[in-house]
């Protein structure tokens, strides 16, 4: 049986339901939303290239294109939360904030 207060617990540990503080621009989500689009694309492609039966090294060269957009659309992220994201807890006065960003940093190498 769960108490209420163990709820609110749960809560603060999902990260995949908190939202940033300052909103992300139109035209910032327009353009993070094509690179990903443009990704989706790939890996859509990569999946025709595996039921057509194409050469391996063109399906890895595929794969390693999609990893470097992959790679670019992390770093771009990144670079937001640290300007946003992390600035504003630091400036609150939550300096806890830079172990989560180290570890983000981390993740994406």
């Amino acid at each position: 049986m769960t108490h209420e207060g163990d709820n609110r617990m749960d809560e603060n540990k999902c990260n995949c339901c908190r939202t940033k503080h300052t909103p992300r621009s139109k035209e910032q989500s327009r353009q993070l939303q094509n690179r990903l689009n443009r990704m989706i694309g790939q890996l859509n492609g990569i999946s025709r290239m595996l039921e057509e039966n194409r050469y391996c090294g063109d399906i890895l060269t595929q794969i390693a294109a999609v990893e470097s957009a992959l790679q670019s659309f992390g770093y771009i992220v990144l670079k937001e939360h640290m300007e946003t994201c992390v600035v504003e807890e630091i400036k609150s006065g939550n300096e806890q904030i830079m172990e989560e960003a180290i570890e983000l940093v981390k993740k994406l190498k």
